[in-house]
C-alpha cells in the first residue's frame, strides 16, 4: 500500500464518515457504560446524533479547509450532550486555522489536532481528567510528538490510536468508585471514532459507503437518588450572533448549575448545562445572542421512570395541559412543550419560559406572541424514548382545532409503533388547559390502577367528552386578536366593553356562553353555569387555572367548594399558549363529571 504523505478534503471526509459509522455501531455499548457525569445512558445516543448531523449535511470537497469547516459546522449544529459538544469544539479548534489549500501535510495535521485538543479543554468550565478530553489530549500529543518521525498518515494514526487506547484504560481510575465499569463512555466513544478513521486509511479504500443510521435511545441505568442528580434539567442552546464571547456567556450562567460546556465560534455557539432553572439560563443568554435551538430534559423524571415505574402504559400530553409539576411527577406523566415566540425570540413552554416571564414580555413587547406545535422529530424522539420503557403508550393532546400538533403526534406514533412493535394511541381531548389536564390525570390514574390499554383508549375519549371548560376573559383584546371568534362578535365585544364567558363544546369549538360587564358578574355567571350543569350530576373533580389572577381563582375555589363539597384538584397558572389567547387576569374553571 502506498504511503500517504498528505491528505485532501475527500480523504478527511471519508475518514470522518468511517469514524461516524463506528459510533453508530457502538452507540448501545456506549450508552450502557455511561455513568459520568450522571448515569443517564445517553453518551452513545449523543455522539450518534452529532455524527448523524455530519453524515446528513456534509459533502466531500477536494479543498481540505472547506471540508474541515463544513464538518465542524455540522457537528456544532447537531451536537447533543456533553460528549457531542466537546467533540464539536474539538472540530472547531481543528478547523479554525487550516490553510486554504487542497491538501494538508502531517505537520499541519499535527498542529490542527493540538489546536483542537486545546479548544476542547477550553470549552469546559471545569475540565475533569479521566474523561473524553484526556483521551483527545493524549492522542493529539502523541501525533504532535511523532510528526517528524514518519512520512505516512496511516502509520501516524495507528501509533496515535495505540496511545489513545492506553489513555482510555486510565479513565477507569477516575470513575471506578462510582460505577462497575472500567472506562469513561465519552472517552470510549472518541477511541471508537479513531478506530474508524484508522480502518479507512489502513484499508486503502478510496470511498466510504454511508450506511443508514438509527439513533438508539437507551434506558436510564438509574436507581440513582435524586440527591446525586445535583441539578434537575439538562439544558442545551444554540446561539448565533456577532462577536459572541465564551467568557461573557460563561459569566452569565456558570453559577446556575454544573457540567457547563460552551463550544463554537464568535458567530455560532452551543452551550450545555445542568441547572434547576433553564428558563433563567435562556433569559440570560438571549441578551448576548439569538437562540435558534434549545432542548431541556428533566433528569429527575427520567430517573424516576426507571427506578420507580408505576405502570406498564405510558401517558403523554403537551404543555397546554397545565398540570402542576407535583402531579406530573406523582403520575409519571410525560409532556412535550409547545413553543412560544416573540418575534425572533422563542421559548419552550414551561421549560425555558414560565408564566410570569411570559406576562412580563407580553406587557413590554410590541410583538404579538405566537405559539407553535412541537415538531415531528420532537414527537418521534419522545416516542422512541418512551417505547424503551413502556409496553404501550397513550397520548392525550390539545384541541386539534387549536393546533396541528395532534397530526404530528399521530405521524410520529405510527412510525415508532411500526419499528418498535409497541401500541401507541392518540386522543384528541377537544380541550385545553384544565379540561385537557383533568382528562390526562384521570387517564394516568387509571393506567396506574391497572386498566387495560384498549379500555383506557375508550375511557379517555369518554372522559374528555364529560369535561367542560368555562373561561372568564377580562381583556377581550387578546381573544379578538386570536381570530378564534367571528368578526361580528369581536366588534360587539370591543364596542360594548363586554367581558365574555367562553366555553368549549365537545367538538372543540369556542362558544360565547354568557356575557358580563364586570369581572364580579362574570364569576357569578360561571357559578350559575356550574349549578346548571352539575346540580344533578356527580362530579369526578375540577380544577382552576388563571393568568396572573390567583385572588380570583381562590375566590372561585371557595364558592365552588360550597356547591360541590370539595376543594379543587389543583389551582395552577395557565400556560403561555392560553394566556396569549385570553389575556391577563383571565380565569378558567374545568369540571369533569363522574
Amino acid at each position: 500500500m502506498d504511503k500517504i504523505s498528505e491528505i485532501n478534503g475527500v480523504q478527511l471526509y471519508n475518514s470522518f464518515i468511517a469514524g461516524a459509522q463506528k459510533i453508530f455501531e457502538n452507540q448501545t455499548l456506549l450508552n450502557n457504560i455511561n455513568f459520568y457525569p450522571v448515569p443517564d445512558a445517553d453518551t452513545g445516543t449523543n455522539l450518534a446524533s452529532t455524527m448523524y448531523s455530519i453524515v446528513n449535511t456534509v459533502r466531500a470537497q477536494e479543498n481540505i479547509k472547506d471540508t474541515a469547516l463544513a464538518l465542524a459546522d455540522a457537528a456544532l449544529m447537531g451536537a447533543r450532550g456533553n460528549s457531542g459538544i466537546i467533540f464539536a469544539q474539538f472540530l472547531y479548534g481543528f478547523s479554525k486555522d487550516i490553510k486554504d489549500s487542497p491538501t494538508m501535510t502531517i505537520a499541519e495535521f499535527a498542529e490542527c489536532v493540538r489546536s483542537g485538543s486545546e479548544c476542547a479543554y477550553y470549552a469546559l468550565a471545569n475540565p475533569k481528567e479521566g474523561t473524553m478530553i484526556s483521551v483527545i489530549k493524549d492522542w493529539a500529543n502523541h501525533i504532535y510528538q511523532t510528526k517528524d518521525n514518519t512520512d505516512d498518515f496511516t502509520t501516524l494514526l495507528l501509533g496515535a490510536l495505540t496511545a489513545a487506547m492506553e489513555s482510555l484504560k486510565q479513565t477507569g481510575k477516575f470513575i471506578a468508585a462510582k460505577a462497575k465499569t472500567i472506562v469513561d463512555a465519552g472517552a470510549k466513544g472518541f477511541a471508537v471514532f479513531l478506530e474508524g478513521m484508522c480502518e479507512y486509511f489502513n484499508s486503502g479504500e478510496k470511498t466510504v459507503q454511508v450506511a443508514e443510521a438509527e439513533i438508539v435511545d437507551s434506558e436510564w441505568l438509574g436507581g440513582v437518588n435524586h440527591e446525586i442528580i445535583t441539578f434537575r434539567y439538562c439544558t442545551e442552546a444554540l446561539l448565533i450572533g456577532e462577536n459572541l464571547n465564551r467568557e461573557k456567556i460563561s459569566s452569565l450562567i456558570e453559577t446556575m448549575g454544573d457540567c457547563l460546556v460552551i463550544a463554537g465560534s464568535p458567530k455560532k455557539m452551543r452551550l450545555h448545562i445542568h441547572t434547576d432553572e433553564p428558563w433563567i439560563v435562556l433569559e440570560k443568554v438571549q441578551t448576548v445572542g439569538r437562540v435558534i435551538y434549545q432542548k431541556v430534559e428533566d433528569m429527575v423524571m427520567q430517573n424516576d421512570l426507571v427506578s420507580n415505574k408505576k405502570s406498564s402504559i405510558g401517558v403523554l400530553s403537551d404543555s397546554a395541559c397545565d398540570i402542576p409539576k407535583e402531579l406530573l411527577e406523582k403520575y409519571q406523566i410525560q409532556t412535550v412543550p409547545l413553543t412560544v415566540s416573540f418575534g425572533d425570540e422563542f421559548y419552550l413552554d414551561q421549560l425555558t419560559i414560565k408564566p410570569k416571564q411570559f406576562l412580563d414580555k407580553l406587557e413590554k413587547s410590541t410583538e404579538i406572541p405566537k405559539s407553535s406545535q412541537p415538531s415531528l422529530m420532537d414527537f418521534t424522539n419522545r416516542y422512541n424514548y418512551l417505547s424503551t420503557h413502556y409496553d404501550s403508550i397513550i397520548s392525550v393532546h390539545l384541541n386539534g382545532k387549536f393546533s396541528g400538533m395532534i397530526n404530528s403526534s399521530r405521524k410520529a406514533a405510527a412510525a415508532v409503533s411500526n419499528t418498535s412493535g409497541k401500541k401507541i394511541d392518540i386522543i384528541d381531548s377537544h380541550g385545553a388547559t384544565g379540561n385537557l389536564g383533568l382528562t390526562v390525570l384521570r387517564t394516568a390514574e387509571a393506567a396506574i390502577n391497572g386498566m387495560s390499554h384498549e379500555e383506557l383508549v375508550t375511557k379517555a375519549q369518554e372522559w374528555a367528552d364529560k369535561t367542560k371548560l368555562f373561561i372568564s376573559c377580562v381583556n377581550t383584546e387578546y381573544i379578538i386578536n386570536s381570530g378564534r371568534i367571528s368578526t361580528f362578535k369581536a366588534m360587539a365585544l370591543k364596542l360594548l366593553g363586554i367581558k365574555p364567558i367562553i366555553s368549549l363544546n365537545n367538538e372543540g369549538e369556542l362558544k360565547l356562553s354568557k356575557i358580563s360587564f364586570t369581572s364580579k358578574d362574570s364569576f357569578k355567571k360561571i357559578l350559575k353555569l356550574m349549578r346548571e350543569n352539575y346540580e344533578h350530576k356527580k362530579m369526578w373533580n375540577y380544577c382552576i387555572t388563571h393568568v396572573d389572577n390567583l385572588e380570583a381563582a381562590e375566590f372561585l375555589s371557595k364558592e365552588i367548594e360550597k356547591i360541590s363539597g370539595r376543594k379543587p384538584l389543583y389551582i395552577e397558572d395557565a400556560c403561555p399558549m392560553l394566556a396569549g389567547k385570553v389575556g391577563p387576569k383571565a380565569v378558567a374553571v374545568a369540571i369533569m363529571e363522574e
